[in-house]
């Protein structure tokens, strides 16, 4: 149903403003926290590092939102954790609470009712509790083991009342736990590729030259090869290049670039041979490197083909289009 209710007017400036003051907002809350940091992130971290279990991460509200995410956080970069819903908790969850876990409890005011039956219900498990917690006074931060002071002035939101200014800062110290504990860990970009094999992202991290160029035909030409061998082999083969080579190793390449300066420099081109159209010291990229690196290099020498080599040897050709194909840029 309508209302007679008046709306403000504003223009596009006042909006981006409104958005602005939002942000700048947020980022003093989290430089605020970072000021407020202590012994309790070095003595949490270490905890973590020192149990056998796994972080359950707990919340209720906007906190449990916050909590899902650090969880998964946590999971991606070597921290196995779980997340579980403080109203749930109370209600059957604590069952997944074992022996050596850690309990991360989230709370803005860290005194809602479920907060305070939850916590003595955590002690009486056995299990340590860190708090992200808005209230240094509060009933979780006196009753917690380790303490990270989420304290903001104020919230984003004009009415200082939705959460805003106090989820990011909930946020931004679950990302510096997560990310001291990976630090600590020497969690590696291997490490992180085994957690992320799935999309561009993990194509990114994993996915080799090997795993790519094989399915290419190989072009390769001896030093001696006349122009029609030279031009039937880099047509047939369709990289656009390709690779001159004298046992087995790589001593030049021909590409199409190549083939029209060429034609465009001889009347005629059927006296010439591959050695005295090569372009010697080629680029070129071991099998094993990633497929990332191999699209720096392109990038870098502006070419759409690399010449694959391993031991010295003259593998193949991985093309531009292979990398595209897998859809990591």
């Amino acid at each position: 149903m309508k209302t007679n209710i008046a709306v403000p007017e504003y223009n596009k400036n006042d909006i981006i403003e409104f958005a602005r003051n939002t942000l700048l907002e947020e980022s003093a809350a989290i430089h605020q926290i970072s000021n407020q940091l202590n012994v309790s992130m070095a003595d949490a971290v270490e905890y973590i590092l020192s149990i056998t279990g796994r972080v359950i991460v707990t919340g209720i509200g906007k906190s449990a939102d916050i909590g899902r995410k650090i969880a998964s956080t946590f999971n991606s970069t070597g921290t196995p954790a779980l997340f579980m819903h403080a109203a749930d908790a109370i209600h059957g969850d604590l069952g997944m609470i074992t022996n050596g876990d850690v309990v991360l409890c989230l709370s803005k005011s860290g005194s809602t009712p479920e907060i305070k039956i939850l916590v003595p219900l955590i002690r009486s498990l056995g299990n340590h509790i860190i708090a992200i917690v808005g209230n240094m006074d509060s009933y979780l931060a006196i009753h917690a083991d380790f303490v990270l002071d989420a304290t903001v002035e104020r919230e984003a939101c004009p009415n200082n009342l939705a959460p805003t200014a106090s989820t990011t800062a909930q946020l931004a110290l679950g990302d510096a736990l997560a990310v001291a504990l990976l630090t600590c860990r020497g969690f590696s970009t291997a490490d992180f590729a085994k957690f992320h094999p799935g999309g561009a992202l993990g194509k990114k991290l994993y996915l080799r030259v090997d795993d790519l160029f094989r399915h290419n035909e190989k072009p390769e030409l001896n030093p001696t090869d006349d122009m029609p061998k030279v031009i039937l082999e880099i047509s047939s083969k369709r990289l656009g290049a390709a690779a001159v080579t004298k046992d087995g190793r790589i001593i030049g390449v021909i590409t199409d670039g190549d083939l029209r300066r060429m034609l465009g420099k001889y009347d005629s081109i059927q006296h010439l041979r591959a050695e005295e159209v090569m372009s010697v010291n080629p680029r070129t990229i071991d099998a094993e490197a990633t497929a990332v690196e191999a699209l720096e290099i392109m990038r870098n020498n502006s070419i759409t083909q690399l010449l694959v080599t391993q031991n010295d040897l003259y593998l193949g050709v991985i093309h531009l289009h292979d990398i595209l194909k897998e859809g990591i840029i």
